[in-house]
């Protein structure tokens, strides 16, 4: 098959959704390499190398008005180029297709991760709503097939949209393969060094943002100021938010248990952009906090059960869907309680060892192999 694919956010999107592509083309052309795979891109940036990859090729804009217009050629130039391509199959991977896609006669798949402003639309402005609501509408009238990334995506768009169950897939992601590895003691130490890591510490890993829930984990931290003095690294960045979590913690004058990565000049090399330095953080931490308050997936929990790294999450969402019995769980307000798991998981080895082994258990539900299998699933159902 020949099959394309959104490519934007690969080359644009250092989290998230970028991940996201990175890591499903890291995966299907190595588990499906008799297929060929096109990414289409309004312009290349040095987040992902292509070049390494023998049967996955890139098509960007070649005209002038292409190449200054990106959003148009996002919206129709694009199309004449996939048209161009022979494509067997057009796969949307960020919550929507090109316009007018349906009139190439190419098969299509998009992928919904979330459509959580809906479910928080104070934190969208009104424009911002309607065009997510548009795209994602008008993606799952148009597609051949519906990929939702959890359970809850899927009911999210039946009950929200009215999507037909039958169309929709659930395809539960892997994360890159990198997280898999074990790092050497030798790259570890070459990390820390590079971003002068604690010796312990407790990580998070997410975008600055309200629903993200940095927050929690502060207020816990304040708790804790006479039992622990273990800190908190962060990657992850964000504007109002930020700062207002930077203020809480000078405040409460705890400020130098917050360690922002990308504050850092090392967060400006290639090994930190292009996520390449993270396996080691992961893998020296004592563990993950992930207290947002909803999710579609939530794959940083993914990236820290291959990573051997004890969980402690919200119980909202997905999140219960991807962490199962490895995580400690508490409500995204009860701050309490999360300090009584970060001590717990701080103090008792035992805790930590226990978690750590249900994760590896956990994370065979997301092996490389049944998220490429998965996909290509989807892929033959339409063809």
């Amino acid at each position: 098959m020949n099959i394309g694919y959104d490519g934007k956010r690969a080359f644009q999107n250092k989290t998230g959704l970028g991940n996201y592509i990175r890591s499903l083309m890291a995966i299907l052309t190595t588990q499906y390499p008799q297929h060929h795979y096109t990414l289409f891109a309004p312009k290349q940036t040095n987040l992902f190398d292509v070049s390494t990859f023998k049967n996955l090729h890139t098509i960007f804009p070649e005209t002038f008005i292409g190449k200054s217009f990106s959003g148009w050629w996002r919206r129709n130039g694009m199309v004449k180029s996939m048209a161009k391509s022979g494509l067997d199959i057009y796969h949307g991977v960020s919550n929507e297709l090109p316009l007018h896609i349906e009139r190439t006669g190419i098969k299509t798949v998009v992928t919904v991760h979330d459509i959580i402003f809906e479910r928080f639309p104070e934190t969208y402005n009104f424009d911002e709503r309607y065009v997510h609501r548009w795209k994602i509408k008008q993606a799952c009238k148009v597609a051949n097939a519906v990929i939702a990334i959890s359970k809850q995506t899927k009911e999210d768009l039946i009950n929200f949209y009215q999507v037909p169950e039958n169309k929709i897939f659930i395809s539960y992601q892997s994360c890159n393969p990198i997280f898999q590895q074990i790092i050497s003691k030798e790259e570890k130490a070459i990390v820390k060094k590079r971003y002068n890591l604690p010796d312990t510490y407790f990580f998070f890993v997410s975008s600055i943002a309200p629903r993200k829930n940095l927050i929690a984990i502060c207020k816990a931290l304040l708790l804790l100021k006479e039992k622990i003095d273990i800190p908190l690294v962060v990657i992850g960045n964000g504007k109002k938010e930020k700062e207002e979590v930077k203020k809480f913690m000078q405040v409460n004058g705890i400020s130098s248990r917050l360690i922002l990565l990308n504050e850092l000049p090392a967060a400006k090399e290639i090994a930190f952009t292009t996520a390449a330095d993270f396996p080691a953080i992961y893998q020296q931490a004592l563990a993950l906090i992930y207290p947002s308050i909803f999710e579609g997936f939530g794959a940083p929990l993914l990236e820290a059960l291959w990573s051997g790294l004890p969980i402690i999450s919200s119980n909202t969402s997905s999140l219960p869907e991807v962490a199962g019995n490895a995580a400690l769980y508490f409500a995204p307000d009860d701050y309490e309680l999360l300090a009584q798991h970060m001590l717990d998981v701080a103090q008792n080895k035992m805790t930590a060892i226990d978690l750590r082994n249900k994760g590896f258990k956990q994370a065979q539900y997301f092996t490389v192999k049944k998220y490429a299998d998965s996909i290509m699933n989807v892929y033959q159902q339409i063809i």
